[in-house]
Order: structure tokens, then C-alpha cells, then sequence
């Protein structure tokens, strides 16, 4: 008897995604209706200088209209570009992102700039958008280390407002900012540990969890600042804030100084942690344990690394990150705590998560992205744009919901994140 064997070769499908093309079409679309449906006379000037730098820059003066057809036709170009590399089976490259947004971005300022009776202050804008990005980007870094240790953080928002509220007791009642950023981080700490309890130990649905926290910690921080805080607000609700600390000769270059180097020591230590989680989760045993069990739990406790413990010691971490970014709340932003001041914040850190791709430099770029959205409401309104102020206020979730549903394409998280891991 003869046995037939048949060959069959492996055949490796690739799936196409038509997501970023379509986005980029109906974005550019969307924007060129503004200068064709409300064109707007005159030219749109960009202060470049904020005084001070080194070397005095001129501002920039660009007819308004023209200025934003020309960059809708960029983007238009780009778009076929995106076209052509998804019907040939090639990803989009982030830089290509990148420069369409860069480019409709300026050409959406040119013309709502137009023949305006002040000019654009794109530093304010620029410096603006990095403060009110900052806490953003110290909640997604905790959601990112979080959530590859295979823990879902949905209590970003949790652990802001907590460490906000902490902050503003400690900080007013000790006199010192540091203090407040202290316990602010312990704070973090605090409720980390309660989801790890829950998520790790009790293996609760994780989601849950978070919103379970989230509730609660608005309600106790409201109940206590009307009961506590309100009737003290001289001794247990003013904050000594941090100083912006001008850093010598870096603050002075032209353009990049005011905006990166004249910033307080919150904004500077948010540099630093980037850098330290970017370089520990990817350069250090720490990082690889944690993407580890993250991705492979029973892999990892195979070759004896102990999943429970590494999971708590992320989200520990992660609490106390997210803690310091409650922090600026009262301790930069506002010197006190104001109910429920982190406004959803939380919510719109976990979409800079996904949309990063739970990689740190990335999260954090669509952190600053998203704190740009939020800043450019305020200035257009005070340039007397004609955007609709209501128009401007939904821009930031707007551009959350773009981001997440289409422009970072295919998301895939950590394998194992949200699953409980049951050792057998």
C-alpha cells in the first residue's frame, strides 16, 4: 500500500486596512470646507517670540486662505499616498502621519487667524499645551506600565483626582509643594494597591474595578472637600505652587527654549520619567519581566519569574506615576482643589494608551497631542477666531475619538492584559 503525502506550502495572508486612508480623506474633506464655505480676507500672523530668547525671531505673516489651501493640497497628496501603500499591502509610516497632521494643523490656524486684530502666540500655544499635557501624559505612562503587566487601569482618573486632593491637604497644610507631591504620589500608591488587591489577589473583572474606583474616589473627594476643605479653605485648601524654574541658556534658545526649558520642576521630572520608562521597559530586567507576564504569564512563571508579585509591583508603580500628574493639578495648575478638577482627564490618558500602542514615547506624543487640542480653544477665542466656542470645547474628545478609531490603525495590546492569571 503506498501512502500519498502532499505538500502544502505555507501561505502568509496580509490583512489590508483601509482605516488610515479613509481618516485622512474625510479629515482633509472636513477641512477644506472651511476656507470654501467661510473664506476669510487678509493675512494670519504667527508670533514666533515670547522675549527674552537669545536671538529675537520675526513673525510670520501668511496669507490666511491661501495658506490653507495650500496645505489641504498637501494633505490631499498625502492621502493618495495612504491610498496607494494600503492597496499595495504597506502600512502607513507615523512620520507620513505626522506631517499630515503638521500640515492641516497650520493651515487650520492660518485661516481661523486670518485678518484677525491680534496675532497667533504660537509659543503660548506650544507652552500651554505641554502644561496641559503633562498630567495626560504621567496617567498614560501609569496606564502603559499597567496594562503590560497585564492590568487593565481603567482608575486613571481615580488616581489623578486623588492625588490632586492629597496634594492640596499636604502641600497647604505643611507649606510645602514637595510634601504635596509626596503624598500625592502615595496617593497613587494607595488606590493602585486597592485594584491590585481586587485584580490580582481576587481576580475581579478588572474593568469593573476601575470604575468602581473611579466612582468612589470622586465621591469621597467631594464629600470631603465639603466637609473638610471648604470650611478650612485658608489652612487645608492653599497651596504654596511650584515656581517656573527658567533653566540658564537653554531657556533662551528661540522657539524651543520657551516652550521645553522655562517650565517647574513637575514638567521637568515628567522629562525624566519618559526617559526612565521608555529606557526600563525596554533596556532592563525590570521592563522585560513586566512585558513577560504582560504578555505570556505561564511562560513566566515556567522560568521562575512570580507573576502576583511582578503584577503588584507595576501597578504600584503606575499609581504612583499617575499620582504625581494629579499632583500638578493643585500644585501648578490651580493652588487648590476644586471637585471632580480632573474633568475626565483620566478617561482621555487611557485613549493616549491606545493610541500609543502602550509603547511609552508613543503615549506620550498623543498626550501632547491631545493637550494641544485643549489649549488651541483657549487661544483662538481670545485672538477672535470664528470658530464656534462650542466647536472648540469638543475638539479634544474629537480628536480622541479620530485617534483611537483610526489614525494609529491595528492596536493590539499585551496578551495576557485584563486576564487574571490562576496558577495551576
Amino acid at each position: 500500500m503506498s501512502v500519498q503525502t502532499i505538500d502544502a506550502a505555507p501561505r502568509t495572508v496580509t490583512v489590508v486596512s483601509w482605516k488610515t486612508p479613509v481618516i485622512f480623506t474625510v479629515v482633509t474633506v472636513l477641512v477644506a470646507l472651511l476656507p470654501l464655505l467661510a473664506p476669510r480676507p487678509g493675512d494670519a500672523t504667527f508670533r514666533l517670540t515670547s522675549g527674552g530668547e537669545l536671538l529675537a525671531v520675526p513673525n510670520l505673516v501668511v496669507p490666511g486662505t491661501a495658506t490653507a489651501w495650500v496645505t489641504i493640497v498637501i494633505a490631499a497628496a498625502i492621502a493618495a499616498v495612504a491610498w496607494f501603500l494600503a492597496s499595495a499591502r504597506r502600512r502607513v509610516p507615523l512620520w507620513l502621519t505626522a506631517v499630515f497632521a503638521a500640515a492641516l494643523i497650520f493651515g487650520f490656524l492660518a485661516w481661523a487667524a486670518a485678518g484677525s486684530s491680534g496675532t497667533l502666540p504660537m509659543i503660548g500655544l506650544l507652552e500651554g499645551a505641554l502644561a496641559l499635557a503633562t498630567p495626560l501624559i504621567f496617567g498614560a505612562l501609569g496606564g502603559v506600565i499597567g496594562e503590560r503587566a497585564g492590568v487593565v487601569n481603567i482608575a486613571i482618573e481615580a488616581q489623578l483626582l486623588a492625588g490632586a486632593f492629597t496634594a492640596a491637604i499636604v502641600g497647604s497644610a505643611t507649606g510645602s509643594p514637595w510634601a504635596g507631591l509626596v503624598a500625592a504620589m502615595a496617593a497613587g500608591v494607595l488606590v493602585a494597591l486597592v485594584l491590585g488587591v481586587f485584580a490580582i489577589t481576587y481576580y475581579v473583572d478588572q474593568v469593573i474595578v476601575g470604575v468602581v474606583l473611579n466612582v468612589l474616589v470622586i465621591g469621597v473627594t467631594t464629600f470631603l472637600f465639603r466637609q473638610v476643605l471648604a470650611p478650612n479653605q485658608a489652612t487645608l485648601n492653599t497651596v504654596t505652587p511650584f515656581p517656573k524654574l527658567p533653566i540658564p541658556v537653554l531657556s533662551e534658545i528661540p522657539i524651543i527654549g520657551p516652550i521645553l526649558f522655562r517650565q517647574t520642576i513637575v514638567v521637568y521630572l515628567m522629562y525624566v520619567v519618559v526617559f526612565v520608562v521608555w529606557y526600563g521597559m525596554y533596556r532592563t530586567r525590570w521592563g522585560l519581566r513586566m512585558r513577560a507576564v504582560g504578555e505570556h504569564p505561564q511562560a513566566a512563571d515556567t522560568v521562575g519569574i512570580n507573576v502576583a508579585r511582578t503584577r503588584y509591583m507595576n501597578v504600584l508603580i503606575a499609581g504612583a506615576i499617575a499620582g504625581m500628574g494629579g499632583a500638578f493639578y493643585t500644585l501648578v495648575s490651580v493652588p487648590r482643589f476644586n471637585p471632580e478638577m480632573t474633568a475626565g482627564a483620566g478617561f482621555i490618558a487611557l485613549a493616549a494608551v491606545i493610541f500609543g500602542k502602550w509603547d511609552p514615547i508613543k503615549a506620550t506624543l498623543a498626550a501632547l497631542l491631545f493637550g494641544f487640542a485643549t489649549n488651541l480653544q483657549g487661544v483662538l477665542s481670545v485672538i477672535g477666531s470664528p470658530v464656534p466656542s462650542q466647536f472648540m470645547l469638543m475638539l479634544p474628545y474629537v480628536v480622541t475619538i479620530f485617534a483611537v478609531a483610526g489614525l494609529v490603525g491595528r492596536s493590539r495590546p499585551p496578551a495576557a492584559d485584563g486576564e487574571p492569571y490562576i496558577k495551576s
